[in-house]
């Protein structure tokens, strides 16, 4: 990764820059294949991004290095798998695989959470599979297990 790294929030009209996004945080097992590329397509995936910054809760930055996008990190409310309440919005993030542990998600969710806070928001949550390693990562920056189910955590960060 290069030493510029820059925040920037997204724009409503970059719903295709989401989709790539929601594409690459799709977490594949060890020894699973890769999901076709149409997975994304579904309704319990797609709606996600589907009209992204057109409701209430939408928010979401992306990090850029040397003029690429790198990393999304966004929220919305929406009935979905890290569904809490209706003031919750829930969160979906993504860093290309190149630009993984070099710190760039943590300055995503940080970012993130300050746009939160300014809105009004107290909590954000999202829902992880267990097996994923993105677990202690989200631990590490305050998100706590409120449900556990058979193959995944719900879990919410109070924005303090």
């Amino acid at each position: 990764m290069s030493d510029r790294l820059a925040i920037r929030r997204i724009g409503s009209n970059e719903q295709s820059l989401l989709e790539v996004f929601l594409y690459h945080a799709l977490f594949i097992p060890p020894g699973a294949l890769p999901f076709p590329r149409d997975e994304i397509y579904k309704p319990h995936c797609y709606i996600y991004v589907d009209d992204f910054g057109n409701k209430p809760g939408d928010y979401g930055v992306v990090a850029e290095s040397d003029g690429k996008s790198v990393g999304a990190a966004w929220v919305r409310i929406i009935p979905a798998f890290g569904h809490v309440d209706n003031e919750t919005p829930e969160l979906a993030i993504s860093v290309l695989n190149e630009h993984r542990n070099q710190g760039v998600g943590a300055i995503l969710m940080t970012s993130l959470f300050e746009i939160l806070k300014e809105n009004g928001y107290k909590q954000t949550s999202l829902a992880v599979q267990k097996e994923n390693p993105a677990v202690r990562f989200y631990q590490r920056l305050g998100y706590k297990t409120i449900r556990e189910m058979d193959e995944e955590y719900l879990m919410v960060k109070e924005l303090v």
